[in-house]
C-alpha cells in the first residue's frame, strides 16, 4: 500500500533493527553501504551518455555476454562500497568469473553478498530501464575467508533480497523476510523515501511477460499455455495483455505491482533457461514470495533448488499465485486451451 508519512530508508533500516533486540547493527550497516552504491550507480546511469560510459568493452563475461562499460562501472562500485566494511566474508558477481574475496587488510564479517550489478545489459544503450539485483546470506563457514559453500546456498536461506530499477525514477525494492517495501529516490534530497509499504501482489493479473520471439523453440505445452492467455474467454478474464521489456527487473517490478506472470523458460536453444539461479532467480523469488506470489522453474520452488555452480542457470516462472499455478498445470499437460470465444 502507498504511504503518506516521510520515512527514509536509513530510518526504515534502523527501525527494523530496533525490532530485533539481538541485532548487532552489522546487517543494518551492510544495507546502508549497499544503498550508497546504488545511489552512485543511479547517478551514473542518468548521466551515462555525458560520461562516455555507454557502449561496449572488448570483453565478455563468464556467461558469454558482451560486457557494457556501465556493467563494469556498476560491478566495481558495489565491490568498492562493500569490501571494507567488515560485514562480508565473500562476494559473488554475475560479471566476475571467480568469487570476490575480501582484501587481506580488511575484517571479515558474517554475511555473503551475491549480486547482478546491472541487469538488462542489452538495454543500456537505448535508454530502457535497467537494474541491480542483490541477495544476502549468512555465512555457513566458521571464520576467515568465505568459501564456495557460503555462496552456493539454496535461496530459502537468504536473509535479504532486493533490486533497484533505474528508470524514470530510481526505485529500490527489498525484503528482509518481513514483507516487501518500495523506496523511491529523490535526487534533490539525496534520500530514498518509503513509497509503498508491505506490497501484496494480486492473486491473479491481466498481464503476461515473455519473449515471444523464441516461441518456435518452446515446448508444445508452453506454446499451448501462451495461446490460452491470448484466447478471449466468456468471463472476460482473457485475453491477457503482453508486456515485455527485456530487463528482468523491469518486467518483475511491473508484475509485482499489477500481477500476472513473468516467464523466462528453458527451450530448445537453452534447455536450462537463461537467468542465473543465484544472481537473479533467487532474489526475485524471495521478493515475489514475500509479496504473496509464487516462483518456480515450472516444477520446483525456486528457493528450494540447491545450487551446484556459481553461474548456474534456471527457467523461471514468477508472479500471481493463481497464474503461476495455472502455467504449471499446462506445463504438466493437465490443462488444455479452450476454443476462441467470438468478441
Amino acid at each position: 500500500m502507498k504511504v503518506r508519512k516521510l520515512v527514509t530508508i536509513e530510518r526504515h533500516i534502523a527501525e527494523n533493527q530496533a525490532m530485533s533486540p539481538e541485532a548487532s547493527g552489522e546487517f543494518s550497516r551492510l544495507l546502508r553501504d549497499l544503498t550508497l552504491a546504488i545511489r552512485i550507480i543511479a547517478r551514473e546511469v542518468r548521466r551515462a551518455g555525458l560520461a562516455d560510459i555507454l557502449g561496449i568493452t572488448e570483453a565478455t563475461n563468464v556467461s558469454g555476454d558482451v560486457v557494457r562499460k556501465l556493467d563494469v562501472f556498476a560491478h566495481d562500485t558495489i565491490v568498492r562500497a562493500m569490501d571494507h566494511g567488515g560485514h562480508l566474508c565473500i562476494m559473488a558477481s554475475e560479471e566476475a568469473e571467480e568469487l570476490i574475496h575480501i582484501p587481506e587488510q580488511y575484517e571479515r564479517g558474517k554475511y555473503v553478498l551475491i549480486f547482478d550489478p546491472l541487469d538488462g545489459s542489452s538495454n543500456i544503450d537505448v535508454n530502457v530501464t535497467i537494474g541491480t539485483i542483490f541477495s544476502v546470506y549468512r555465512r555457513v563457514s566458521d571464520s576467515g575467508d568465505g568459501t564456495l559453500e557460503d555462496v552456493l546456498q539454496p535461496g530459502y536461506k537468504q536473509v535479504a533480497a532486493g533490486y533497484a530499477c533505474y528508470g524514470s525514477s530510481t526505485v529500490l525494492v527489498y525484503t528482509t523476510g518481513n514483507g516487501v517495501d518500495i523506496f523511491t529516490y529523490d535526487p534533490t534530497v539525496g534520500e530514498f523515501f518509503l513509497t509503498h509499504e508491505k506490497v501484496q501482489i494480486p492473486k491473479r493479473g491481466k498481464y503476461y511477460s515473455i519473449n515471444e520471439g523464441n516461441a518456435a523453440y518452446w515446448s508444445p505445452e508452453l506454446q499451448r499455455y501462451v495461446q490460452y492467455l491470448k484466447t478471449p474467454s466468456e468471463d472476460k478474464q482473457r485475453p491477457y495483455k503482453l508486456r515485455y521489456v527485456g530487463t528482468a527487473v523491469a518486467d518483475v517490478h511491473r508484475t509485482l505491482l499489477y500481477g500476472g506472470i513473468f516467464m523466462y523458460p528453458g527451450d530448445k536453444k537453452s534447455p536450462k533457461g537463461k537467468l542465473r539461479l543465484i544472481y537473479e532467480a533467487n532474489p526475485i523469488a524471495m521478493l515475489i514470495e514475500q509479496a504473496g506470489g509464487r516462483a518456480t522453474d515450472g516444477e520446483r520452488r525456486i528457493l528450494e533448488i540447491q545450487p551446484t555452480e556459481v553461474h548456474q542457470r534456471t527457467p523461471l516462472f514468477v508472479g500471481s499465485p493463481e497464474d503461476v499455478l495455472e502455467a504449471e498445470a499446462f506445463l504438466r499437460g493437465e490443462q488444455q486451451p479452450v476454443a476462441t470465444v467470438a468478441s
